[in-house]
This record gives C-alpha cells, sequence and structure tokens, in this order.
C-alpha cells in the first residue's frame, strides 16, 4: 500500500492537469495551453489560429486545406525534400491541418531536439514553400484525389447534405474542395490566406510535455514576434436552410445511401448542451441500443448500421446522420427514420435507456483523459468555447443529476428535428 501511495505521489509530482496562461508579446497577449508531463521526454507544440479553417475558404472552396499542404512542403530554401530530411535526422515533425474552424501548425519532438525543432518551425514560418512548381504539384495530387472521391458514394452523399442544409453560405461548399475550385486557386490566394489568417492576433498556443511553462513562454515569443500582427475576426454562425428539403444523385451503385440532417436550436454554450448529449445518444450515436439502430437494423433489418449525432460549434449547429440500405429499401428506410425520430420527440425516453447511458459517458470518461492530448484538447476547447475551467467535469456532474421528466421537456421542446433534408445517391 505505501508503495502504491509513494508511486501516486511520484506521478502527481510529474504531471499536471492542462492549465490556461498568457504568453505577453509586443501588440498582443497570446493564449496558452500547456500541460507539463516529464514521464517520457518528448514535447508537443500546437499553434491554433482561430477562424482559419474551412469556415474561411469563401469563394475558393478548399482552400484552406490547400494552403496547410503548401506548407508543409518546407521552406523555399530548402525544398520540399531537404527540409523534411532534415527533421527526419533528427526525429522532428512538423505539419499543418486545417479543420472547420481552425488552422493548425504542430511541432513534435524530442526533448534535447525542442530548440531545433523551433529552429525549423520559424523557417517554415518566415519562408513557406510557395512556388509555382509546388502550387502545380498541390493541385495535381488535390484534382487526383477528388476524381477518386466520384465513386465514394458515402462522401458525395455527404456533401449533396452540407449543400442542402447549409445553401447561400461557406458551409454548403466541399471542405477539400471541388474540381471546379481547386483548378481555380492560384498562388496569390495561397499567400493571401496566410497573410490573413497565419498571424499572431488569432494564435491560441498549446504545448504539453517535458518542460516548464516559463521555458515555453520564452521560446514561443521568439515565435509570435516573427508572425503579422494582424487581425482577430470572430466566426460567423451559418444558419440551415428551414425548408427540409431533398435531393437524390443517381450513380451507379449497389446500395443507396442516405444521409438527413435538420436544425438544431442550440448553441456550443448553452446550459442545456449535456441534455442534448444525452438525447442525441439516445437516439442514433450510441450504436447497439441507439433507437435508430434497434429498430432500423436490428427490427427491420433495413440497414446494416444508422446512426444520428449533432454538430455543434460555432459556425452551426445541426443533427445529422446517415446509413445505407438495399435500393429497393429506400423508402422504407426514410419513412423509418422519420417516423423515429417523430416518436422519439413526441414521447421522449425511457427511464433504462437514459440510465443505461448516464452509465456508458459517465463510464468512459477516464478513457477521454487518459493522454496529455486528449487533456490539453479539452482545456483547449473550453476555454475557445468560452467556457471555464473544468466545465466538462461540471457536465458529466449535471449528466449524471439528469431527471428523466427534464430530459423528455428538453426533447419535445426541440421539434425543428423534424425538419430533416435528405441527400441520397442510389441508382
Amino acid at each position: 500500500m505505501k508503495r502504491i501511495i509513494l508511486t501516486l505521489l511520484i506521478l502527481g509530482n510529474i504531471i499536471m492537469a492542462a492549465t490556461i496562461d498568457e504568453i505577453k508579446a509586443k501588440d498582443v497577449n497570446v493564449p496558452l495551453i500547456f500541460e507539463q508531463d516529464t514521464r517520457l521526454p518528448l514535447i508537443t507544440m500546437q499553434l491554433v489560429f482561430k477562424n482559419s479553417g474551412s469556415i474561411s475558404d469563401k469563394t475558393k472552396a478548399g482552400l484552406s486545406k490547400f494552403s496547410a499542404k503548401m506548407i508543409n512542403e518546407g521552406t523555399k530554401e530548402l525544398g520540399s525534400s531537404a527540409f523534411a530530411e532534415a527533421l527526419e535526422s533528427r526525429a522532428i515533425h512538423i505539419s499543418a491541418t486545417s479543420g472547420k474552424e481552425t488552422f493548425v501548425i504542430e511541432l513534435g519532438c524530442l526533448k534535447e531536439e525542442f530548440d531545433e525543432g523551433l529552429k525549423y518551425l520559424q523557417m517554415l514560418l518566415r519562408d513557406p514553400n510557395l512556388t509555382p512548381e509546388v502550387i502545380k504539384k498541390i493541385k495535381t495530387a488535390t484534382l487526383g484525389s477528388l476524381a477518386n472521391k466520384e465513386s465514394d458514394f458515402d462522401y458525395i452523399a455527404s456533401n449533396e447534405l452540407k449543400k442542402l442544409l447549409f445553401e447561400g453560405s461557406v458551409l454548403a461548399q466541399p471542405s477539400l474542395g471541388s474540381i471546379e475550385s481547386v483548378k481555380s486557386i492560384e498562388l496569390d490566394d495561397v499567400q493571401n490566406f496566410i497573410k490573413e489568417n497565419i498571424v499572431s492576433s488569432k494564435l491560441i498556443v498549446v504545448v504539453g510535455g517535458d518542460t516548464d511553462v516559463e521555458e515555453v513562454k520564452s521560446k514561443a515569443l521568439k515565435i509570435i514576434n516573427s508572425l503579422s500582427i494582424g487581425s482577430d475576426s470572430k466566426v460567423e454562425k451559418c444558419e440551415i436552410v428551414a425548408e427540409p428539403r431533398e435531393s437524390v444523385i443517381k450513380k451507379d451503385t449497389q446500395q443507396a445511401y442516405v444521409y438527413f440532417g435538420s436544425p438544431y436550436n442550440i448553441s456550443i454554450d448553452s446550459d442545456d448542451y449535456y441534455k442534448a448529449r444525452v438525447a442525441t445518444f439516445i437516439l442514433g450515436a450510441g450504436g447497439f441500443g441507439s433507437r435508430l439502430m434497434e429498430e432500423i437494423r436490428v427490427k427491420r433489418g433495413l440497414a446494416y448500421s444508422a446512426y444520428a449525432r449533432i454538430d455543434v460549434s460555432k459556425s452551426s449547429s445541426s443533427m445529422n446522420g446517415h446509413l445505407q440500405t438495399k435500393l429497393e429499401s429506400l423508402e422504407e428506410a426514410k419513412k423509418s427514420v422519420k417516423a423515429i425520430v417523430e416518436d422519439f420527440v413526441k414521447n421522449g425516453v425511457k427511464k433504462s435507456e437514459l440510465e443505461q447511458t448516464k452509465k456508458f459517458l459517465l463510464g468512459s470518461e477516464p478513457l477521454r483523459v487518459e493522454t496529455m492530448s486528449q487533456r490539453l484538447n479539452r482545456t483547449f476547447m473550453e476555454y475557445y468555447n468560452g467556457q471555464k475551467l473544468g466545465h466538462s467535469d461540471e457536465e458529466l456532474e449535471r449528466i449524471k443529476n439528469l431527471e428523466l421528466k427534464d430530459l423528455n421537456k428538453f426533447i419535445k421542446e426541440h421539434r425543428e428535428i423534424l425538419d430533416m433534408s435528405f441527400a441520397i445517391v442510389t441508382k
């Protein structure tokens, strides 16, 4: 017992919970999400730029992801191959990725290579390999990938659903871009994207590993000061088209791909968000045992799987789901989805469903925070969403104490999820 307690005390000295701090630069104070973990001599750093993902693509669909690929081609001085070889020889990893609302440049390395990693990161930020030759290479590769997507019917149906739900907004566009939009991307577009988005006023620094917060502040400051200040901007909310619609795309397929979605009138900072999380888990996010899976697969044999999830962020709020079914079962599957959701809204859930969901969500919680990366991401999302540190723990406590009558009242209040649009790929 003494040995166990001693081990826990030692672990307590070398692992810290993720914290929120600040790096004071010349003209801007940059938020810092930090966690120390000395169990392994590793450090990871993420430069997260707000409102710089696909939401910022405007008229050039796919520009954000295209720009990330360009940054991954190394520096103009070294070129793609030499830059990659220099990193590989020191086991340093640097990569750029684009999400829906953020653009991320990540550095990962051994503790002893942290200074070298920062040097190469600064070189990349100062002199990315933005040349006509590289843009031609990325364009060719991206167009090839999009051509392959023409036989990916899940991809086609998913994009068609976004087009229906978010018509007239940037979220109606495919995040990878279309063949036409990718062909239209020029060097100036990528340069302007970087100039507008890779700036310190949009930056949040996320660091974890075998280092201390003061060292991180000192070394990250050099990176911050090398960036343009630029200007911050807020994510614009993209509203879902209220009128339910349907789009059917004919392809040479052996199955029907059914994607559906509807508005969900709740915000990411709503006090009721935890209720939406529980409700949607019971409806369709919980896999086996969820309403959609039980009714559509187990009882009616219409599909191998059926899911529904909520997608709630700063830029949008919706419920969406999907299934595959036999060509001859398409209409029955559609009617079943509508009937199941209608019954869900009208009659709510059973006490046994709520209790099972509580057990799963509360019991699986340790798995969601067992790695440093998971803990950093959780703290980042709390900060990014304007929530106080520890909000996730409070949400779990609310789930634990959630009463059946309160959950069913919430479900019945959200009749907007009945206004479902369908995007279908069939023969």
